[in-house]
């Protein structure tokens, strides 16, 4: 069997983040670039397949600027066995539909299933795992909280406001994973001595026969947050419900 999992470089919660508001998109110096903690949770997936049977190859793919190129590192120390680096200055600013298609292109076939994560921290988009399975015109499960892979299909447990739904569907396939999925592993010396022997294969768009879009959503404008005003302090001079009422009323809350 052969896994790909789709990892990506994102901007660290703990940091700053902020758009460039005159291009619109996400100001990468503002804080530490790190692998999204949803990808690795897709990686220990396909490695808990692994784990279960050796034969399973798995390969980790990003699409991203070169320092990209250490969140490959990060999954090839985990366990995965090769990477792929899709890096292309015609892909700065890309949206999802443009990152669905070269990712499709990427992954290519002789997979039976692609995992990624849910959305990821950056963009919380939601929906390239859908888009991918469209593209590459396979079935796709998505937000599963547990995951098991078979010889044939995968199955999990997908949850919703009523409950939970158990679903499954034939190999190949594409599913997307949520935090609750699975702990990612933690690196061991080993495996990152070993990591820098793996092969990454670094790739561009021409390389793999994509044309850059005709037309793609873009950012129109964007500006700063504004700064947070003080809140309304409300003394209860015995009329504090009744102010209250009217400021709801004002603002259309009610």
């Amino acid at each position: 069997m052969k896994i790909v999992v789709l990892v990506k470089q994102v901007p660290d919660t703990w940091g700053d983040r902020r758009l460039d508001t005159s291009t619109g998109w996400l100001d990468r110096g503002a804080s530490d670039a790190i692998i999204d903690e949803i990808g690795e949770r897709a990686i220990e997936i396909a490695l808990r397949a692994k784990d279960a049977d050796k034969s399973t190859e798995v390969v980790v793919v990003t699409m991203g600027p070169a320092s990209a190129a250490d969140v490959l590192k990060k999954g090839l120390a985990m366990g995965a066995d090769s990477g792929v680096h899709v890096v292309d200055r015609a892909l700065a600013g890309a949206d999802l539909g443009w990152t669905a298609t070269v990712l499709a292109a990427a992954i290519g076939t002789g997979w039976d299933l692609v995992v990624t994560g849910n959305e990821s921290t950056d963009g919380r988009g939601g929906v390239l795992a859908a888009m991918l399975a469209e593209r590459l015109g396979v079935p796709h499960l998505t937000s599963l909280d547990a995951v098991d892979i078979s010889a044939d299909r995968v199955s999990g447990v997908r949850a919703t406001e009523y409950g939970t739904i158990d679903a499954h569907a034939a190999l190949p396939a594409v599913i997307s994973v949520t935090e609750r999925s699975a702990e990612p592993r933690f690196p061991g010396f080993k495996g990152i001595l070993a990591a820098k022997k793996k092969p990454v294969t670094t790739v561009g768009i021409t390389d793999l026969g994509v044309a850059a879009p005709a037309a793609r959503s873009v950012v129109v404008s964007a500006a700063e947050r504004p700064a947070r005003q003080a809140g309304r302090l409300v003394t209860d001079d015995g009329t504090a419900a009744q102010q209250l009422v009217d400021y709801l009323a004002a603002e259309r809350l009610i």
